[in-house]
C-alpha cells in the first residue's frame, strides 16, 4: 500500500520504540559478553535494518560501529551462503573486502520474518579478542588480508534454526581465546534474536504497514534536517591536511592525509584524493566499512549533535544520504584486495579531525580544536602454565581539543571512539598484569587557549610473567592543532623499561608488533594533549589560577602562555601585573619571548613555542567599508545569499569557494578566500575588527563570508566585462 502520512504522535512513539529496541540489543550484548573489550569497553554496535539495508535504529555505543552495518549487509548480499535467507538463519560476517569495518569486528545478522514475509534484519557487531591472526589480539606488520585470521563472508552459522557444529568447532580451534570468542558470539546471537522478537512485537502492536511507513518517514525527516543544516554552509571547497607517523614497518616514512570537503547546496562530498597510497602492512582502511563511516560520523557530530541541537533527530539512514565519500582505489583509504586492512583506526580518526579543521572557517561555533584523534590499542598476551593463551585488549584514552564554549575533556576516548576504560581491579583479578600508574600527564602542557585543550593520560602496565605486546598507536609526530589563536597541543609517546632498572627507558615508535616482554617489563603510554580554542589571553585569570591549583598548569606556563602572574604563597592572581603583562603581550611581539626568558631565568623548563600557520602571501587589501567591520552573524546576511544565487545563475554548479588562510590580527580576524569558476578565479581578503561584540568564532565566520562576497563580486564583474566585450 502507498505510504500515508502518519500523525506526529504515532511517529514519535514508534521512533522511541525503535530506539529502545536498539539500546536493549546493545545492553544484552555487553552484559552477556565475557571479554573485557566488549563487556567493559563496550566496543560494539547493534540495530535494526530494513530489507534494503537501511539503518532504522542503532544503539548509542561506539561511533566506529554506527553506520557500518549497512556495509556488512551489502557484503553479505554478495556472498550469502545459498543465496537465500530463511527464517532461523544467523550469518557470521567479517570480511573487510565485503563491507566489514575490519576483520576483528565480527557481525551477527539474523533476518526478521513476519507472518512469513521477510521484513528486515536484526544485527550487531563487536570487536573480538583473537580470530587466529599472525600475532595475538592485534596485527600490524602483515603481508595481506589472509594473515588477519579467520575470514567469514555471508557464512551461515545457523541455517533454519540449526547450528553448523562443524563451523562452531572450527571457530573454537582457530582462536587463542576460543572460550571468550565463542561466548561473545553467543551473546551477539542472543542480542540479535532479541531484536527480532522486539521488532515482531512492534509490528503486532501497530501493524506492519504503519511501522514500515513510520521508518521511511523517520529516515526522510532525518535526511531533511541534515540537508537544511548543510544548506546553511556556504558552498565551496574546504581543505586540510596532516600526516601519519609511518605504516608500522617503514620507520620515518610519513603518510600524508589530505581532506577536501565540498559543500554543494544541501549535499556534502568528502574527497580524500592525495592521501597516501596503500601500504604493505595492515595499516590500510576498508572503504565501505570504515572510511565512509568515519566521514558520516564527522558530519553527524558537527550538524546533528544531540547536546546542541534544538530538536531530537532520530539516528537512522537519513543521516548518511546527503554525504558522498570518495577515496582513490589503491590509496590507504580504499585499498585493493588482498592488502591487509586490520590496523585502521588511527587513520579514520585523523580524517574526522581534519574534516573539522577544514570546516573551521565556516563552522567556527561548532568545531573543536585538534584532538588526540588517534588510538592507543594495546594487545597484551601470554601463555599460561597449562599451555592456554591469555589475551587482553586495552584502549587507552586520548583527549579532546578546546571547544567553542568549554575546555577540551581530559583523558577520554574521542571523535570516533567512546570505548570505556577497563577497571584496574578487573585487570588484576583476571590477568598476570598490574597497573603501576594511571593519571593525567604532567610532563607537557595541553594547548593553551580561551578554552584549553584536554590533557592526555599516562598509564604504566607491568607484566608479571613473560608475554607479548602489540601496540597500534599514532600521533607521535603531527601535533594536535590549535584554532582561532589557540596554541597547538602535545604529541604522544611510548616507553618500555623493566621494573628492575627503571632508569633505562627505551623510547618506542607509535606502533609495533609481536614484541616479546619479560616479567617486570613495563609499557608506558603518554596520550596526546588537545589543541587550544581561541586566544589564551582571553582566558579569565581565575580559570588559569584554578588550573594551576589543580596541577593542570605550571606557574611558568600560566605566565608564558596566558600572561597570568600567580602568587603561589597566597594562591591568588596578581591582578595589576597580569593586566600589564597581557597588555604588553597583545601589543608587543616580543613580550611573550620576554615572559619565557623570565621563566627560564627562574629555573623553569622552556615550553616549545607554538606559532600559528603562516598565511598565504596576498596583496594588501583595500580598506573595507565601515559597515563590513561589524557584520551581523553570517546566516542573516541577505546580500551574501543574493551573491550565491547569482553565482549559481551564472556558473551553475561549476564554481567553488576555498579558504586559503585565516589568522587573528590584534582583536580582529583576516580570512583569505578564493572563488574558482570555469577556469577563472578571484582571490580576496575578508576582515572583521575587534570590539564588535562578536565571539572569535563569529568573527571568523563573518570574515569568511566577507571574503566570499568580495571574491564573488570580483569574479562576476570580470565575467560581465568579458561578455560585454564578446557582444561588442
Amino acid at each position: 500500500m502507498p505510504d500515508q502520512e502518519l500523525d506526529p504522535i504515532t511517529l514519535q512513539v514508534i521512533s522511541g520504540a525503535l530506539d529502545t529496541i536498539a539500546e536493549e540489543m546493545g545492553h544484552i550484548l555487553f552484559r552477556m559478553s565475557f571479554s573485557s573489550i566488549i563487556r567493559e569497553s563496550q566496543d560494539l554496535g547493534a540495530g535494526l535494518f530494513d530489507t534494503e539495508f537501511n539503518t532504522l535504529c542503532e544503539s548509542e555505543s561506539t561511533p566506529l560501529h554506527i553506520g557500518s552495518i549497512p556495509g556488512y549487509l551489502e557484503g553479505i548480499a554478495e556472498t550469502l551462503q545459498g543465496g537465500v535467507w530463511n527464517d532461523g538463519d544467523a550469518v557470521i560476517h567479517n570480511h573487510p573486502y565485503h563491507g566489514a569495518s575490519h576483520s576483528p569486528d565480527i557481525a551477527i545478522v539474523i533476518p526478521i520474518f513476519y507472518k512469513g514475509e521477510h521484513v528486515g534484519f536484526a544485527a550487531n557487531t563487536a570487536h573480538h579478542l583473537d580470530i587466529g591472526a599472525a600475532t595475538p589480539g592485534l596485527i600490524i606488520d602483515i603481508p595481506d588480508v589472509y594473515a588477519e585470521g579467520m575470514l567469514f563472508a555471508g557464512t551461515k552459522l545457523y541455517e533454519k534454526g540449526q547450528r553448523n557444529d562443524a563451523l562452531w568447532e572450527y571457530i573454537g580451534r582457530n582462536s587463542r581465546a576460543a572460550n571468550e570468542l565463542q561466548a561473545d558470539l553467543e551473546a551477539q546471537i542472543a542480542s540479535a534474536r532479541l531484536g527480532v522478537r522486539r521488532f515482531g512485537e512492534l509490528l503486532d502492536r501497530y501493524g506492519k504497514d504503519t511501522v514500515l511507513t513510520a521508518t521511511r518517514q523517520l529516515m526522510d525527516y532525518t535526511e531533511r534536517v541534515l540537508r537544511q543544516r548543510i544548506a546553511a554552509i556556504p558552498d565551496g571547497e574546504y581543505h586540510a591536511e596532516g600526516f601519519l607517523d609511518d605504516d608500522g614497518k617503514n620507520r620515518g616514512v610519513r603518510l600524508p592525509i589530505k581532506v577536501c570537503v565540498r559543500v554543494k547546496g544541501d549535499g556534502i562530498e568528502i574527497d580524500l584524493t592525495g592521501s597516501a597510497d596503500q601500504v604493505e602492512t595492515g595499516f590500510n582502511v576498508p572503504f565501505e566499512g570504515s572510511t565512509k563511516v568515519a566521514c558520516f560520523c564527522a558530519i553527524r557530530s558537527l550538524l546533528l549533535d544531540a547536546e546542541t541541537s534544538e530538536i531530537k533527530v532520530p539516528s537512522n539512514q537519513g543521516s548518511f544520504r546527503p554525504i558522498n565519500v570518495f577515496a582513490p582505489k589503491g590509496s590507504i583509504y580504499n585499498p585493493e584486495f588482498p592488502a591487509a586492512a586490520e590496523a585502521r583506526f588511527a587513520q579514520i580518526n585523523r580524517v574526522i579531525d581534519l574534516i573539522y579543521k577544514a570546516l573551521a572557517p565556516v563552522l567556527p561555533d561548532d568545531i573543536i580544536a585538534g584532538s588526540s584523534a588517534s588510538l592507543s590499542f594495546v594487545a597484551y598476551s601470554g601463555v599460561r602454565p597449562g599451555g592456554d593463551y591469555w589475551v587482553f585488549l586495552e584502549v587507552n584514552e586520548g583527549s579532546y581539543g578546546g571547544r567553542p564554549r568549554s575546555d577540551g575533556p581530559d583523558s577520554i576516548d574521542n571523535l570516533m571512539a567512546n570505548t570505556r576504560n577497563n577497571p584496574l581491579e578487573d585487570l588484576a583479578v583476571h590477568l598476570p598484569m598490574i597497573c603501576d600508574r594511571y593519571e593525567l600527564r604532567d610532563d607537557v602542557m595541553p594547548g593553551a587557549g580561551r578554552y584549553r585543550g584536554g590533557i592526555g593520560c599516562v598509564k604504566e602496565q607491568r607484566m608479571l610473567t613473560d608475554g607479548f605486546i602489540t601496540h597500534e598507536n599514532e600521533r607521535h609526530e603531527d601535533v594536535p592543532w590549535g584554532i582561532f589563536g589557540g596554541h597547538e597541543g602535545a604529541t604522544g609517546r611510548v616507553e618500555l623499561f623493566n621494573i628492575g632498572n627503571p632508569s633505562e627507558r627505551r623510547e618506542m615508535p607509535a606502533k609495533f608488533s609481536g614484541m616479546r616482554l619479560q616479567a617486570g617489563d613495563v609499557h608506558v603510554f603518554y596520550g596526546p594533549c588537545g589543541g587550544g580554542y581561541g586566544d589564551p589571553l582571553d582566558r579569565p585569570p581565575a580559570e588559569v589560577l584554578e588550573d594551576v591549583l589543580d596541577d593542570f598548569c605550571t606557574l611558568e606556563h600560566a605566565r608564558q602562555a596566558y600572561g597570568v602572574i600567580i602568587d603561589p604563597a597566597s594562591e591568588t592572581v596578581n591582578e595589576p601585573e597580569t593586566e600589564a603583562l597581557r597588555r604588553d603581550m597583545r601589543t608587543s611581539p616580543g613580550a611573550a619571548e620576554a615572559a619565557l626568558a623570565s621563566a627560564v631565568a627562574s629555573g623553569a623548563q622552556p615550553l616549545e613555542p607554538t606559532p600559528g600557520p603562516a598565511p598565504a602571501p596576498v596583496e594588501t587589501p583595500k580598506p573595507l567599508p565601515a559597515a563590513s567591520l561589524s557584520p551581523a552573524p553570517p546566516r542573516a546576511e541577505p546580500d551574501l545569499s543574493q551573491i550565491v544565487r547569482r553565482l549559481h545563475e551564472t556558473f551553475g554548479s561549476a564554481w567553488s569557494f576555498e579558504i586559503l588562510s585565516h589568522e587573528r590580527n590584534g582583536g580582529g580576524v583576516t580570512v583569505v578566500g578564493e572563488v574558482k569558476a570555469n577556469g577563472s578565479r578571484a582571490r580576496e581578503t575578508g576582515r572583521t575588527n575587534g570590539g564588535n561584540g562578536l565571539s572569535v568564532g563569529q568573527q571568523f565566520e563573518a570574515a569568511a563570508d566577507d571574503s566570499l562576497r568580495r571574491c564573488a563580486a570580483a569574479l562576476l564583474e570580470a565575467t560581465e566585462r568579458s561578455q560585454d566585450l564578446r557582444t561588442a
